[in-house]
């Protein structure tokens, strides 16, 4: 067996950036910038009023000016502004040449065609320089998943289309004679094939492109279906079949088939059955079958591969510290993972870590993860874990 962690740095050596391709910026939201990309104008263009009021090219108190026009977002006023007169502004607007500040409507008082400015005139000149936001060459810097707040920047630089790294398309397997789909009436020996809903989940989650095929019985010629089906893809993830009994398929026919593989099980709980390779041109990563550990290797192995096929840092999920609200004995020989719940006092531990316990999964916020030998912790102690939820 390996570590947690060398099992990782085989997994990103298998793992490349995937290929670059353009797309509207309305579908851009959630990609993965490939490429930096540059400003196209400045922002704002034009020196613009921050305030409704009057453009003016001095202020005293008791000044009066007499108003020469109007300018409005979309409409500007494009003649000089000189001494003794003032221009009607509003909100965006572009201030006239010649004006110097915008007085707030709030100090000034009407009479027709003139004003006569307030006593108490604040010191701000009420301007949005042209280019205060950016100017043209300014760069969004590559290697960031694109938010809303990203794609309003990327139109204000008026970019239409962007570059992002291609989806990771992903081939989900499920294995096993036991198993039937959601919907179906399984027989008196069968389960439900869950793993693979929450997988592809995750993967849609993460960016991913997940396909969901038939379920691979525990036969060669099953497998080898499955397979070549899978073969067009970037990922291949089965669960199930990764263990060492008579009927583990993958474990027993997936290197007859032509998996070229890396490694075989982890020092962890839950999740040791864990193999990976390459399968042909694809990478290939065998789950184990039990619900929850399959969604554990998702979150701690599959979520970082996907990162770096988006081409993001080869990084482990991140962790985060939290402090137990209850103690915790000591730890085995395998790192740990356990599924824990936040509370106002803080985490805590559910007693029931079987991996076969979905319900404890759906209620937890989080995966504690205890080192190998880990001494026993005490409520507020501070541990490391792993946001799921």
């Amino acid at each position: 067996m390996i570590s947690v962690a060398e099992a990782l740095e085989q997994l990103f050596a298998l793992a490349s950036p995937l290929e670059v391709e353009t797309v509207p910026l309305l579908q851009a939201n959630g990609r993965v910038l490939a490429r930096d990309v540059a400003a196209t104008r400045n922002q704002p263009p034009f020196d613009g009023s921050a305030m409704d009021g009057y453009a003016v090219t001095e202020a005293a108190p008791g000044l009066r000016l007499r108003v020469i026009g109007e300018s409005a977002a979309g409409h500007g006023f494009y003649q000089t502004v000189k001494n003794g007169e003032a221009v009607r502004i509003f909100t965006g607007a572009p201030v006239p040449d010649g004006a110097t500040r915008v007085v707030i409507q709030e100090d000034v008082t009407r009479d027709g065609d003139w004003i006569t400015l307030g006593d108490a005139l604040d010191a701000s000149t009420h301007i949005r320089p042209a280019g205060g936001d950016f100017r043209v060459g300014d760069k969004v810097q590559a290697g960031r998943v694109l938010g809303p707040n990203d794609i309003a920047l990327l139109a204000s630089m008026n970019i239409p289309e962007v570059p992002v790294t291609r989806r990771p398309v992903v081939a989900l397997i499920s294995t096993g004679d036991e198993l039937v789909m959601p919907g179906e009436s399984p027989g008196r020996d069968q389960i439900i094939a869950s793993n693979t809903l929450g997988l592809h989940a995750l993967m849609r989650d993460l960016g991913a492109e997940p396909r969901l095929l038939p379920i691979a019985r525990d036969n060669e010629a099953s497998l080898r279906t499955a397979l070549e089906m899978a073969a067009a893809t970037d990922l291949i993830l089965t669960i199930g079949g990764a263990s060492v009994g008579d009927h583990d398929v993958v474990a027993n026919l997936a290197p007859k088939l032509g998996l070229t593989q890396a490694f075989y099980k982890v020092a962890m709980r839950p999740g040791k059955p864990l193999m990976a390779g390459r399968f042909g041109d694809a990478m290939m990563i065998g789950l184990p079958g039990n619900p929850v550990s399959a969604m554990v290797c998702g979150h701690v192995f599959v979520a970082p591969v996907i990162r770096v096929m988006l081409g993001l840092p080869a990084q482990p999920a991140p962790r985060v510290k939290a402090t137990l609200a209850e103690p915790l004995s000591e730890n085995g020989p395998r790192e740990h993972y356990m599924r824990a719940k936040r509370t106002e006092a803080g985490l805590v531990a559910f007693g029931a870590q079987d991996s076969s316990l979905l319900s404890i999964l759906s209620d937890a916020d989080a995966l504690i993860v205890r080192p190998p030998r880990d001494a026993a912790r005490s409520v507020g102690d501070r541990v490391d874990c792993i946001n799921i939820r």
